[in-house]
């Protein structure tokens, strides 16, 4: 039996061979050994479940992530790249305006655009250490199939067009020059159905009928050869074909053994159960290879049961939300400050300091992780507005990060009126995901806990007009049944006075606060913990 044309276009699109093979040699070809590093790890979900998350995860708190590729020269924010092929979206309207039809101007001929011309990996990463990130994330790929790195598997890369440099491998030379761990986000595994909307074409108007570029098998290579047109995305692998999987895998491989990752990010659960476990397998034993047999990387998923309470196989991931209570494993946050890909439209209109503050103490008390997304503009450098955001963190970390780094949390993550979390009803996935929006800015009736040894830490999120502030939790009566409290210190401000009775621990307050957005007291005494 001889292969199609129509399937040689795909599997050349796919970078696969197009030889005409008969149904022995597919089977043969469908079956080919994966590549695992030997080590402790076997890829299945019983072995996978003997991983432990590192110690430098735990306590590194803070990430900050550059989520910026050929979609940010556009400016015009989220997934550009799918959405300019929807009939009448926003991004539509913009490419029409900006560049013209997309059945003549697809998003391949944007890519040229992004020049990176003021791309300076090392000043980034210098403002990013002060400002207290621990560990910093690059884009790999995203939806929009463009590897950031000379990816041996896809000419669509940033070597060969756009910036012509080699995005990961700079910045992660420059995060590690700085002693920050350093990770990269794929994703890639739904790309497939993604960019679907390529294939798409008008409804009414003068080009009514007329395919978009993705529609050409000459340009498969970039938009994947998908027949179905998702203009409703289902975040599911029905429909997704083993090549497309299997494609998957040897590019996120060649991520991995090139630049070594202490961190592989998921946009998503972990993709096509055998190509993914043996991707986790693989990154766990070649880490593990370095560190004396005991793996010290991490890979995140946004699928609880990927990272079950109990054990679970790598670490969860919850975008723009937070966790209901305290998690029993170490988790993480992702989100932005502003759109997740640059939109000038939204400069000017990005989370505070304030904001981005109250979320990292919020998601640290409760055993979490905060990767912060500063969106970069196609040149490479941060604007105005995002380095004023910037200094607000790194002028709060300098003076309460020792509540940060390195702790744990306490018996309760902390009270308030805006303890509570409001979940998203609509979120199949999980109700943690998204629900982000839904928060109020905390005051300093917002009390969250962090621990370190014998040290209670209590950040209050305001600052009170009453020149003391009271934390019940902490009185001789509460429910958590604290020990006795010897000495009491207001981070950047020094030594308290403090009473404690049934009510709470009440802690006098000096005229000026040592912090603008919120204040951290240092709690010491014995069984406090």
């Amino acid at each position: 039996m001889s292969i199609s044309r129509r399937d040689m276009l795909k599997k050349s699109a796919l970078g696969l061979p197009v030889l005409g093979l008969g149904p022995g040699n597919f089977f043969a070809e469908k079956q080919k050994p994966f590549t695992i590093e030997p080590g402790p790890f076997q890829p299945t979900r019983a072995s996978l479940r003997n991983y432990e998350i590192p110690e430098w995860f735990r306590d590194a708190k803070f990430g900050i992530w550059a989520h910026w590729g050929p979609q940010s020269a556009i400016e015009a924010g989220d997934w550009y790249a799918r959405n300019m092929y929807m009939e009448g979206s926003r991004q539509n309207a913009h490419h029409l305006k900006t560049y013209g039809h997309p059945s003549q101007f697809g998003y391949k001929d944007t890519i040229p655009a992004w020049k990176a011309e003021k791309f300076d990996p090392d000043y980034l990463m210098g403002l990013y250490k002060k400002a207290g990130a621990r560990y910093f994330m690059s884009m790999g790929v995203h939806h929009d199939n463009f590897d950031l790195w000379n990816s041996r598997h896809n000419s669509w890369n940033a070597v060969k067009m756009g910036p012509h440099k080699d995005i990961v491998g700079l910045f992660g030379q420059a995060a590690r020059k700085q002693g920050m761990k350093f990770g990269i986000s794929d994703h890639l595994w739904i790309t497939y159905k993604w960019f679907s909307t390529s294939k798409g074409q008008d409804t009414k108007g003068p080009y009514a009928g007329i395919p978009y570029d993705g529609a050409d098998p000459k340009n498969f290579s970039l938009y994947a050869s998908c027949e179905e047109v998702y203009n409703k995305l289902d975040w599911n692998e029905n429909g997704i074909p083993e090549s497309w999987k299997k494609h998957w895998y040897e590019r996120i491989l060649d991520l991995i053994d090139n630049y070594e990752p202490d961190l592989l990010y998921c946009d998503g659960h972990v993709p096509f159960e055998e190509y993914g476990l043996n991707i986790l397998a693989h990154l766990y034993n070649k880490n593990a290879a370095k560190h004396g047999g005991k793996t010290q990387a991490v890979y995140t998923s946004k699928r609880p049961e990927d990272s079950e309470k109990g054990r679970g196989i790598c670490v969860f991931d919850v975008e723009r939300g937070v966790v209901e209570s305290i998690w029993p494993l170490p988790w993480q946050t992702d989100t932005c400050i502003g759109d997740w890909h640059y939109n000038r439209d939204r400069v000017g209109k990005y989370k505070s300091a304030k904001t981005v503050i109250d979320l990292l103490v919020d998601i640290v008390s409760r055993n979490g992780n905060l990767m912060l997304n500063m969106p970069l503009p196609a040149s490479g450098m941060l604007d105005k507005d995002e380095l004023n955001v910037l200094e607000g963190i790194t002028q709060w970390m300098a003076v309460n990060s020792e509540g940060i780094y390195a702790t744990r949390p306490w018996k309760i993550f902390g009270t308030g009126p805006h303890a509570e979390i409001v979940t998203n009803p609509k979120q199949t996935n999980s109700a943690m995901q998204f629900n982000e929006s839904r928060r109020k800015e905390f005051s300093y009736e917002d009390i969250r806990f962090t621990t370190k040894g014998e040290t209670l830490f209590a950040f209050f999120m305001g600052w009170p007009e009453t020149g003391n502030i009271q934390i019940t939790a902490l009185g001789t009566g509460s429910a958590q049944q604290t020990g006795e409290i010897s000495s009491v210190e207001l981070l950047g401000a020094g030594k308290m006075t403090f009473t404690r009775d049934e009510k709470g621990l009440t802690v006098g307050l000096p005229d000026k606060k040592p912090s603008d957005y919120g204040c951290t007291l240092k709690i010491s005494g014995t069984k406090l913990v």
